[in-house]
């Protein structure tokens, strides 16, 4: 009967302390504890791209028409593109085009790429993620590199590249 008792007052304890815990700031409030320190402008910029992006799925999943999706389209592109040019006047470090094909062709130098898909996000993929065909790299047996368009097998050991 002892144990019991004891086993009572134990749980009894931990659920005033849990009530507690949660009804703390409630009743005593709590500090930030982290401030915003956005810009308006990009605010307004992550919500009309935010916006463009949701018109494009609602349009994808037949909930709007293609009439409303232009003109929603053409109302959002407008803002956003408004917030982008205030952006640029003010100063903000915009990358050139020249940059950002050098980042994307440097991303894709280091991707197997299929003939079909394009460019694998797996570094190490053996075969395309979406149609399944033998992606150009090594021969997973001996090591060999294959470049050969639609090699079955390679060329150094025999061993079959593609299901």
């Amino acid at each position: 009967m002892n144990a019991a008792i004891v086993a009572l007052v134990i749980g009894t304890g931990l659920a005033i302390g849990a009530l507690g815990f949660v009804l703390y700031p409630l009743f005593f409030g709590v500090a930030a504890s982290h401030s915003v320190t956005r810009t308006s402008n990009a605010l307004s910029d992550d919500v009309s791209i935010a916006a463009l992006r949701e018109i494009e799925f609602d349009r994808a999943t037949g909930k709007l028409s293609d009439a409303d999706y232009a003109q929603l389209k053409e109302q959002y592109t407008r803002q956003a593109l408004a917030s982008m040019r205030r952006g640029a006047a003010s100063g903000a470090p915009v990358p050139a085009d020249d940059e950002i094909e050098a980042a994307i062709r440097a991303y894709r130098a280091v991707r197997p790429s299929c003939d079909q898909c394009g460019p694998r996000p797996e570094l190490d993929a053996l075969f395309c993620s979406k149609c399944g065909r033998y992606l150009p790299g090594k021969c997973e047996q001996c090591g060999r590199r294959v470049d050969e368009v639609g090699a079955r097998f390679c060329a150094a050991c025999g061993h079959r590249l593609a299901a």
